[in-house]
């Protein structure tokens, strides 16, 4: 007879592929006497799974919806798809700025077996990525040792290539990775020039860890700072107002797009740099959104002379003789 603890994971995997089990065939399973699986069932409610029941004789057990996420019990294909699919949510940004598919992925990186997670390495070394043309493609393997020396505020020896391709050895203290509409970068305290900087992930060749604590002191906001590098070589700027929270106008511009500054509960500044006064209107236009150009002025009379036009092409196609 297996031991308790295996026998609740062979339950889980049980009740996970079938609509419903009855008790007498959950207990011929996995050979035990009903009030064995009464029991066992009883402890997986108190992990956090939803295992629900109908009464009387030709009732069963079945898996619900729990109170919070219990522990999953994956076999070998279940956890590599699941790892395949968070790697590819990491690195294309698919699920926004925030890094919950990263941390996902390093969670489950270092609970897989080793068989699991040599596949996953086959994987990684033969598939290939085409990146945008000004894009290079940066491997998980970089984001995690990143991403886990932010998060145990660890001092990091990075190897970095510059625009030029020169290669040069920093030492850093991670902050946060912040990802943006394409690419992911980096906010680290450069502990050699003692200066908050902004790197790109994709230009950094290795992270090796120390394993030197760092205490971080008033540390910035990193998506901010990585806004404002992004922003800082335009040659026009527009600052708009958005009827929105500062959290939901970042859904709408992402902080690598613009720099937000709240404007009470229910607004939001937006400063959006752009080359030139048409392109800007073009990206407003296409918020879809009710907004309030603030300055410049330029900007303000473009972007109204804009809505204007595209009003006046849609009363005219809707007028009775211009309908096919």
């Amino acid at each position: 007879m297996i031991n308790s603890s295996a026998r609740l994971l062979r339950l889980v995997a049980l009740l996970a592929t079938r609509p419903s089990w009855t008790n007498s065939e959950l207990a011929a399973r996995l050979e035990v006497t009903e009030r064995t699986v009464r029991r066992d069932v009883a402890k997986l409610r108190d992990l956090g799974y939803g295992v629900e029941s109908d009464p009387g004789p030709w009732g069963g057990y079945r898996l619900g919806g729990g109170d919070r996420v219990p522990p999953l019990s994956l076999d070998d294909e279940e956890a590599l798809a699941v790892a395949v699919a968070l790697r590819e949510a990491a690195l294309s940004g698919v699920l926004g700025g925030d890094q919950a598919a990263l941390s996902a992925l390093l969670k489950l990186q270092r609970l897989l077996p080793a068989r699991v997670s040599a596949r996953l390495g086959e994987l990684d070394a033969t598939i290939e990525h085409t990146p945008r043309a000004d894009q290079r493609h940066v491997t998980t393997n970089v984001l995690s040792e990143l991403a886990s020396a932010c998060r145990r505020g660890e001092r990091l020896r990075m190897t970095y290539r510059d625009r030029a391709g020169r290669e040069s050895t920093r030492d850093v203290a991670p902050h946060r990775l912040v990802r943006t509409s394409h690419r992911w970068y980096v906010v680290a305290l450069d502990l050699t020039r003692g200066e908050w900087r902004t790197f790109r992930a994709d230009r950094v060749v290795s992270a090796r860890p120390t394993g030197e604590p760092v205490e971080l002191a008033d540390p910035p906001d990193a998506a901010q700072l990585v806004a404002r590098m992004l922003t800082s070589d335009y040659p026009l700027y527009v600052t708009i107002r958005l009827p929105i929270p500062t959290a939901e106008a970042q859904r709408l511009v992402p902080p690598g797009r613009g720099i937000h500054e709240p404007a009470g509960a229910h607004a939001t500044d937006v400063t959006i740099g752009g080359t030139d006064v048409a392109g800007l209107v073009r990206f407003l236009i296409g918020l879809a959104t009710p907004l309030e150009v603030l300055s410049p002025p330029e900007v303000r009379t473009a972007y109204q002379q804009h809505l204007r036009t595209l009003l006046e092409a849609a009363d005219a196609a809707a007028r009775p003789g211009n309908r096919p």
